[in-house]
């Protein structure tokens, strides 16, 4: 049963692809729904030039793509926090991913006056909310969030049920405080859950590095997947993101890398192992 669990694409996994493009590979690949980034990110050299927030085409193209293959979009990026934002600023995007039927954006807080930050976070949850959006809140080491506990903290604080965590097994295991967060997993706050592998040590000058260029495939490194997911709500949308610089820069495609990424990730969770894959 666990097997035929639904899964999402993240966009990180395949970051040489439009959005469009990304639903075309969930779809070959057998998942039901994608986490796209609404436009290009310098900070990920490998995506192609887009922007579903201004460029009306493109989305719309999404848009179809997704109706054609049945297709949900389960998350949204890129929604960053910092000390200078403006709340307001994010109303376009927010606009975009109502458009797509998106349930939830993701954010990262990196603005490091608390007090600041929480109302900032309450505005933009109430901002989400007019288009119908929740906010999942992903809490990251080099972050001002950087735990489970924290984020739920940081929730608690803020006292609103339209803003939850999404939770990344890898930020989990590179957050130093793993036990801590490993008995929240089931917590009703937890939105969307990502899965990825990886060495059971990583300096912390290559966290960033390992988080959005390089990870490791489900049953290539030390976690516990099947574990992990076990822990989780069976209703939770789980996201395939296993970025792999490697893999890109070895000539695979974009299909090859998302079925390996799929492919690993529901041999782990049947067997506790993966399959063999492309290098």
């Amino acid at each position: 049963m666990t097997a035929k669990r639904s899964l999402s694409l993240d966009h990180i996994t395949v970051t040489d692809t439009t959005p469009w493009q990304l639903v075309e590979l969930a779809a070959a690949t057998g998942c039901s729904g994608i986490c796209p980034f609404l436009h290009s990110m310098a900070v990920l050299p490998a995506m192609p030039e887009y922007d579903l927030v201004r460029d009306p085409v493109a989305r719309r193209t999404t848009r179809d793509a997704l109706a054609a293959s049945a297709m949900t979009v389960d998350l949204i990026y890129p929604f960053t926090m910092a000390g200078r934002t403006v709340v307001a600023d994010f109303a376009p995007a927010l606009e975009a991913g109502a458009d797509l039927g998106a349930p939830l954006a993701n954010i990262l807080c990196y603005d490091r006056e608390p007090a600041r930050r929480a109302d900032n976070l309450a505005k933009l949850a109430e901002l989400a909310a007019s288009f119908g959006i929740g906010l999942a809140i992903e809490f990251y080491p080099p972050s001002q969030i950087r735990t489970l506990a924290e984020a739920l903290a940081e929730i608690e604080r803020i006292g609103r049920a339209d803003i939850g965590v999404t939770l990344d097994l890898l930020h989990i295991m590179r957050g130093g405080d793993v036990p801590a967060s490993m008995a929240l997993l089931s917590h009703p706050s937890v939105r969307i859950a990502q899965i990825a592998d990886g060495p059971a040590q990583m300096a912390a000058d290559r966290v960033e590095w390992e988080a959005g260029i390089q990870r490791l495939l489900p049953g290539e490194g030390t976690f516990d997947i099947p574990a992990f997911v076990a822990a989780l709500d069976p209703h939770l949308p789980l996201s395939v993101e296993t970025p792999r610089q490697s893999a890109l820069d070895a000539g695979l495609s974009a299909l090859e890398r998302a079925s390996a990424a799929v492919n690993a990730i529901r041999a782990s969770l049947d067997h506790g192992r993966a399959i063999p894959v492309p290098r």
